[in-house]
């Protein structure tokens, strides 16, 4: 990605780290359920907006990627009710993690916003928690186009294990979007205003662990095994439709070269 796009990109991610871990950083008081999510929502779809234009300004995508967008956003919208979160399965992270890998973090940060937001739209899961699941899935999306280099068999493994781990990191951005509010304040893994940070984030591990760690590794292991399975086909898929739009930048025509059998021209 060329600058702009950079930079709009991180912008997005800086946000998004706001939205989720603000009980750490805001004053007692000064946020609450009432006017947070519908302000995220907002602010989100005006960044998803923001990364798209920057890397249409700097010549990182075009209609080709747009529709490819439309078309894995419909997909993982359609995916999504397959899974319904039972035992903490969830179907989305599959497309997610490889269309990041492929396409790049731009690419993967505004997937996993459309599709959630298509996927809400589907199933009638329009609420509060919709803005986070969708920074949620970014994350998820954003982070993959930022592995390291790899081929071949170690490419897929390292799709697997980065699947695994986005399993369990989507479970604890999204419980740092309702802890505040969800737990009785005489408990000892509340969320209790005005403590220091040590104290606060030894209780959100604490949280996190007893009421979420089984529904996250059922995630995880439904994203290790199907990246395992089904990565390498999908990757290849994936990458011959990259081929064929613009993910990578401007491309420069040179005129063609003379043909060596033509006939050379009459003299006049």
């Amino acid at each position: 990605m060329h600058a702009t796009a950079v930079a709009t990109v991180v912008m997005a991610a800086f946000i998004g780290l706001v939205a989720f871990f603000w009980p750490f950083v805001v004053a007692p008081g000064r946020f609450g359920t009432a006017y947070a999510p519908p302000l995220i929502f907002g602010v989100l779809l005006l960044l998803v907006l923001a990364v798209v234009f920057a890397q249409i300004a700097d010549g990182g995508i075009d209609s080709k990627a747009l529709a490819m967008l439309g078309v894995l956003s419909a997909v993982n919208a359609a995916l999504r009710p397959l899974g319904a979160g039972t035992a903490g399965i969830e179907t989305v992270f599959f497309v997610l993690v490889l269309a990041g890998r492929v396409y790049g973090p731009g690419f993967g940060f505004t997937l996993g916003c459309t599709s959630l937001f298509a996927s809400a739209l589907l199933t009638g899961g329009v609420g509060p928690w919709m803005p986070y699941q969708m920074f949620g899935c970014a994350f998820v999306g954003m982070l993959a186009g930022l592995l390291p280099r790899a081929r071949g068999r170690a490419e897929i493994l390292l799709l697997a294990l980065y699947g695994s781990a986005s399993g369990y990191l989507f479970g604890f951005l999204l419980n740092l979007s309702f802890w505040p509010f969800s737990t009785d304040p005489g408990s000892s893994i509340a969320y209790l205003p005005g403590l220091p940070f040590t104290e606060q984030w030894h209780r959100y591990l604490a949280f996190d662990a007893t009421t979420s760690l089984g529904w996250d590794t059922g995630r995880a292991v439904t994203n290790f095994v199907a990246i395992l399975l089904a990565g390498p086909a999908a990757l290849t898929t994936f990458r011959r439709a990259a081929r064929r739009a613009n993910f990578t930048g401007p491309r420069h025509f040179a005129p063609p070269l003379p043909d060596p059998e033509a006939s050379p021209p009459l003299p006049g």
